[in-house]
C-alpha cells in the first residue's frame, strides 16, 4: 500500500517541474539600436478613436467630477458711450415710444349726388378734383336745383357751374376761378284780396359770369416781414329784359410788421357800369392806411377810410376806423369795440339775387357815416366760442324794397334820403362737442328809425339761423336747420277808380321755417340721403304776394370716387 501512493508522489513532482517551466523569463535590457538577430524586443502600441459600446454604459459616473474643469478666459472688447450719466435720484421724464405710421387713408376727391321730391324738385350736384395734393389742385363743380309750386306758374331754378385753380409756392399762393351762375323765375305772385290780380306771370331771369384771381405771400413767422395780397374781381351780369352790369374791381394790401407795430394800407378801385333803368358809371376808389399796436395785454387799431366815388356822381368820403380789444380772461374772453365809418356799395347784381322779383331801378350807394359797435367774444376750450355785441348805425340813403304802384308783382328799390338810425344786437354761438356734435346759431335783433321812409320796408325786426349737425354712428348722420324771422312791414298800394294809387302799409308774419336731413352710408362710397324743408308745411312769405313752397321733402343718392 506504501510502494501504491510513491509513484502518485513522483508524478505530481514532474508536474510542478512542468509548470515552472512554462513561465517567461524577465528579458533583459537591450538596446533599441542594436537589436538581437532574429529576437523582436519592442512592444507597438495601436491608438484608435474610441469607440464606446453599450457595455461601457456601466463606467459612466453618476456625480460629476468637480475638480475635473477647464479654465475658461474669453475674449473681451471694450466701448466707450458718449453719453451723460444721468443721476438716479433724479426724475426724468419718460420718452415718448414713436407709434408705427397708420397707413394712409383712402382720398376721395370726387363726388355726386342726385335727388328728386314732389314740388317737381331735381337736385344735382358733381364735383371734381385732381387729387390730395395740397400744393397743387384743380377742380370742377355743377349745381342744379329746380322746383314748381301749386300755383300759377310758381317756378324757380338755379345752376352753377365752376372750374377753379389753385397753387402754393415757396414764397407766395395763387388761386383763379371762372364761374357761371343763373337764376330763373316767374313773377307768381298771388293777392286773395283782388281777382284776376296776375293772370299772366312774366319770366324773369339772371346771368352771371365772373371771373376771379388771387395772389397771397405765405406766411412767415419773423420779428420784422412785409405781407402783401393782391385780388383781382370781373363780371358781367344780364337779365332777360334788357338789364346789365359790368364790374371790374382790382384790389390789394400790404402790412408790414416791426415788433408790436403793424403799419399798413387796404386799397381797391372798382369800375361798375350798370344798365337799368338809367345807364350809369359807378365807380370807387378807397384807401384805408393804418396803424396797428398790439401788445401783450391789447390790440389797437387806428386809420382813415378814404372813399373816392366817380362816374355819374362824384363825391369824397374820409370816414374814421378805430378798432380796439383787450382780454378780460387771456385765452378765453376778450372785449372788443370799435368806431368805423365806410360806403356801401349797391349793385344790380347783388339786388338781384337778394330779391328777384325786380323791375328796373336806379342805383345808388348808401353811407354808413357812423358804426358804433362793442362786445366781447372768446371761447371755452377748442369746442366752444361765442360773441355778443351791441351797435348803433347812422346809414345814409338806405336801400328798401317795396312794391311798384306800376305792378304789384314787381319790386322797386327806394332809398330813405336822410340819415337813418339802427340799433341792434348780434349774438353768435358755436359748440362742438366732439366729431360727433355740432351746433351753430346766430341772432340779429335791430330797431329802425327812419328818415324819410315810415318803416323800414322788408326788414325783419329779428332773424334767427341755427343748424346742427349730429353723427349717430360712422353710417349715420342727421342734420337740422331752423330759420326764423320776425314781422316785417311792407309798403303796398290800393287801386280806386279815378284816383292815383294810395300808399297801403301791410305787415308780413313772422315765419318759422324747420328742415331736417339724414344720410345714410351703404358702402365706403355709397349713401343715400331725404331731406324734408319746411316741415311745419307754413306757406309763409319773404317777400309780399310771393307765398314759399309747403312742406316738401327730396330724397337720392350720393356717390365718392
Amino acid at each position: 500500500m506504501k510502494f501504491r501512493y510513491i509513484p502518485y508522489t513522483i508524478f505530481s513532482l514532474l508536474l510542478t517541474v512542468a509548470a515552472q517551466a512554462q513561465t517567461k523569463p524577465e528579458d533583459k535590457k537591450t538596446d533599441p539600436a542594436k537589436p538581437a538577430s532574429g529576437t523582436l524586443t519592442e512592444e507597438i502600441e495601436v491608438v484608435r478613436p474610441y469607440k464606446p459600446v453599450l457595455a461601457d454604459a456601466a463606467k459612466i459616473r453618476r456625480s460629476p467630477d468637480l475638480n475635473n474643469h477647464k479654465p475658461f478666459r474669453p475674449n473681451q472688447t471694450y466701448l466707450i458711450l458718449d453719453k451723460r450719466l444721468e443721476l438716479n435720484s433724479d426724475i426724468r421724464q419718460l420718452d415718448a415710444q414713436e407709434l408705427n405710421a397708420a397707413p394712409a387713408p383712402l382720398f376721395e376727391n370726387n363726388y355726386a349726388k342726385l335727388g328728386f321730391g314732389n314740388y317737381g324738385t331735381a337736385l344735382g350736384e358733381l364735383y371734381l378734383n385732381t387729387g390730395n395734393d395740397e400744393a397743387l389742385q384743380a377742380g370742377f363743380f355743377m349745381k342744379h336745383l329746380g322746383q314748381s309750386g301749386d300755383l300759377n306758374k310758381q317756378r324757380g331754378t338755379r345752376q352753377e357751374l365752376g372750374i377753379y385753380g389753385k397753387s402754393i409756392m415757396d414764397k407766395i399762393t395763387v388761386n383763379g376761378e371762372l364761374g357761371f351762375d343763373r337764376l330763373s323765375t316767374n313773377f307768381y305772385a298771388v293777392n286773395p284780396n283782388i281777382s284776376n290780380f296776375n293772370p299772366d306771370p312774366k319770366k324773369q331771369r339772371f346771368s352771371t359770369i365772373s371771373l376771379k384771381g388771387e395772389l397771397l405771400k405765405n406766411y412767415e413767422q419773423t420779428q420784422s416781414s412785409l405781407d402783401y395780397a393782391l385780388k383781382a374781381d370781373a363780371y358781367t351780369l344780364s337779365s332777360r329784359y334788357g338789364s346789365k352790369e359790368t364790374s371790374f374791381a382790382l384790389s390789394g394790401f400790404f402790412n408790414n410788421t416791426y415788433k408790436q407795430f403793424n403799419i399798413g394800407v387796404n386799397s381797391s378801385i372798382d369800375f361798375t357800369k350798370t344798365k337799368d333803368s338809367l345807364d350809369i358809371g359807378n365807380h370807387i376808389f378807397r384807401a384805408n392806411p393804418y396803424v396797428k399796436f398790439q401788445g401783450k395785454n391789447y390790440k389797437i387799431s387806428v386809420g382813415v377810410n378814404f372813399v373816392q366815388e366817380f362816374g355819374e356822381n362824384s363825391r369824397t368820403n374820409i370816414l374814421p376806423v378805430v378798432i380796439a380789444e383787450l382780454p378780460v380772461v387771456p385765452g378765453y374772453a376778450t372785449i372788443f369795440g370799435g368806431y368805423t365809418g365806410d360806403v356801401l356799395k349797391s349793385s344790380l347784381r347783388n339786388f338781384a339775387y337778394e330779391n328777384p322779383y325786380l323791375r328796373k331801378n336806379l342805383i345808388e350807394n348808401a353811407i354808413e357815416k357812423a358804426n358804433v359797435y362793442g362786445g366781447v367774444k372768446g371761447n371755452a376750450g377748442a369746442g366752444f366760442g361765442f360773441k355778443a355785441m351791441v351797435y348803433y348805425k347812422t346809414i345814409q340813403n338806405m336801400p328798401l324794397y317795396a312794391n311798384s304802384p306800376e305792378g304789384l308783382e314787381r319790386f322797386e328799390i327806394r332809398y330813405d334820403g336822410g340819415n337813418s338810425k339802427v340799433i341792434g344786437l348780434e349774438g353768435e354761438l358755436n359748440v362742438k362737442a366732439s366729431e360727433v356734435l355740432s351746433w351753430t346759431g346766430k341772432v340779429e335783433i335791430n330797431k329802425y328809425d327812419m328818415a324819410t321812409e315810415e318803416k323800414a320796408w322788408m326788414k325783419p325786426g329779428i332773424r334767427l339761423h341755427s343748424n346742427a349737425r349730429l353723427a349717430i354712428n360712422k353710417k349715420i348722420r342727421i342734420d337740422g336747420q331752423l330759420v326764423l324771422n320776425g314781422d316785417t312791414d311792407a309798403l303796398t298800394y290800393e287801386y280806386v277808380e279815378g284816383l292815383d294809387p294810395q300808399r297801403r302799409i301791410v305787415t308780413i308774419k313772422s315765419y318759422l321755417d324747420l328742415s331736417a336731413g339724414a344720410e345714410y352710408l351703404i358702402k365706403d362710397k355709397f349713401g343715400v340721403f331725404v331731406r324734408v324743408n319746411n316741415l311745419f308745411g307754413n306757406e309763409y312769405q319773404q317777400f309780399l304776394y310771393y307765398p314759399k313752397f309747403g312742406i316738401n321733402a327730396i330724397a337720392g343718392l350720393n356717390y365718392s370716387f
